[in-house]
């Protein structure tokens, strides 16, 4: 176990957090993700009624069919649970992705497009490590950018350059492994 063993307690909630991608036969990548809240004990919901020990409060899916530039062909948003009646009227929203590419800044266009009340904040929440499912997902199949080597040819920019700080375009790793891309001293 990576963490210290934990002080007595008793478990009050879970959230699941399922993400997978796929690969189409037609060319195109699926990325799905599924969202999943239960309590470990019973309550009442004004509009669902006694909710029972391990039945789903949240249960919620999203799909982005993506291009291999990782721009969004189609969303497809599902509601199986909610606290509220009217919690699945708003995965029509959800449309308003398509045509818009998974890239630096993703997660921040995300909330500019669907936060607040133009959204869920539960759907909202699994947008952003879905870009990183697409990202992980396409892999070297990314269309990236390029720059001149030293000796002429044309190499591609690695795409995860300035990702987190393992990858910093002014750091070791960056220097050893791609020398073309490095910016420190």
């Amino acid at each position: 176990m990576a963490l210290s063993e934990a002080a007595p307690r008793s478990k009050r909630h879970n959230r699941t957090l399922e993400m997978a991608g796929y690969q189409r036969e037609d060319g195109l990548w699926d990325i799905e993700g599924h969202l999943r809240d239960i309590k470990d004990y019973s309550f009442d919901s004004t509009w669902r009624g006694k909710i029972e020990a391990g039945t789903p409060v949240h249960d919620m899916w999203i799909r982005l069919t993506v291009d291999d530039t990782l721009t969004i062909r189609a969303v497809e948003a599902s509601l199986d649970a909610g606290p509220h009646p009217i919690c699945a009227d708003i995965t029509p929203n959800f449309k308003v992705l398509e045509g818009q590419r998974i890239a630096p800044g993703w997660f921040l266009n995300v909330k500019k497009l669907l936060g607040g009340a133009k959204g869920c904040v539960h759907m909202v929440e699994m947008l952003g490590p879905m870009g990183t499912v697409a990202y992980q997902t396409l892999g070297p199949n990314r269309v990236t950018e390029s720059q001149d080597s030293a000796d002429g040819r044309t190499q591609p920019k690695p795409a995860r350059l300035d990702t987190c700080h393992v990858f910093a375009s002014d750091g070791e790793l960056v220097k050893q492994r791609w020398p073309d891309f490095y910016t420190g001293k």
